[in-house]
């Protein structure tokens, strides 16, 4: 259980770091492990755009694929300010800035550990 609990907070590290790269702003890694059943993980992220946005997604998703793991899920509309990649134990949320203030989710899950993204 150990190393899976170290590969998963290094596969959102590794997010982190693709996002930090690609210039996601305002990167946060919230460890929700013991407070969530469905994830241990929370990726959060903004883009100064929609396609921005979707780039970004695109980067995870071809770094995690190369890692063996595939998206269960996408979440959010074109154009809705918000995209949500389900990795299973890790979820990767992207936001425009006005989405992301809308849905604070670092005041939500705030009793949670935070990670650091080193630039």
């Amino acid at each position: 259980m150990l190393n899976q609990e170290v590969d998963n907070r290094a596969l959102a590290e590794l997010a982190g770091q693709i996002l930090s790269s690609k210039k996601a702003l305002d990167i946060k890694i919230i460890d929700i492990q013991g407070k969530s059943s469905f994830a241990d993980y929370f990726v959060v992220a903004t883009g100064t755009s929609e396609r921005q946005i979707n780039n970004l997604a695109d980067y995870v998703e071809d770094a995690y694929f190369e890692k063996g793991l595939e998206v269960k899920s996408v979440e959010g509309k074109h154009n809705s300010g918000w995209l949500l990649i389900d990795f299973g134990d890790i979820i990767v949320n992207l936001f425009t800035p006005d989405m992301r203030e809308k849905y604070n989710l670092e005041k939500v899950w705030g009793d949670c550990e935070f990670i650091t993204v080193e630039d």
